[in-house]
């Protein structure tokens, strides 16, 4: 094997292995971003939401504040709003608020909102105990609703944090109506 040979196989075996290493790192960004955001606290993603498993005692000394914000996807046309703008709670305290939503198309529509926090670091100290984004959202066409928000702040909250604002962004998924196929289209007979 001349030397111009040995060249352009190394080249190729260091291609493949630089094809099969991205490769491979384009499979795993998504779980080593969820741990990289599980370490640093960063992206706010709420991880306790659901039933309380123990008890949390009311620290009647201590407030936070609560805000509240609601954004819409480009495509999503519904209105959306916090029933309250702002909340003072005593960590500990169950509170219950809503977000109302109103559905002005002429079309019934399913929708999914996407809870952040911020700051990142209060995430694990926000539970959501009852909340609207734990599951899909049906309006008919012009519908308004409530829907409820049950939530609670833990008392381990860092002393620093003051407020914490939590935002839902809500993205329109009503699935596309799909056409008759006429594969599945039973043939006329004719009749000879």
């Amino acid at each position: 094997m001349n030397q111009l040979q040995q060249r352009n196989r190394s080249l190729l075996i260091k291609l493949l292995a630089g094809a099969v290493l991205m490769f491979g790192f384009g499979f795993l960004l998504v779980p080593l971003y969820d741990v990289f955001c599980d370490i640093t606290g960063l992206n706010g993603k709420l991880q306790n939401t659901g039933v309380l498993t123990q008890e949390y005692p009311i620290n009647d000394k201590r407030k936070v504040r609560v805000q509240f914000l609601a954004v819409n996807n480009e495509s999503m046309p519904w209105r959306l709003h916090p029933q309250l703008a702002e909340i003072s709670v005593h960590p500990g305290e169950m509170t219950q608020t809503a977000f109302m939503a109103f559905n002005p198309t002429s079309s019934n529509m399913v929708a999914q909102a996407i809870p952040s926090v911020a700051p990142s670091e209060a995430a694990p100290f926000l539970h959501k105990v009852n909340c609207f984004c734990f599951e899909q959202q049906p309006l008919a066409a012009g519908e308004k609703r409530a829907m409820p928000l049950v939530f609670m702040v833990d008392d381990e909250l860092p002393k620093y944090i003051t407020t914490i604002t939590l935002s839902y962004t809500l993205f329109d998924i009503t699935p596309e109506p799909r056409p008759v196929s006429s594969v599945f289209a039973v043939p006329a007979r004719s009749v000879l």
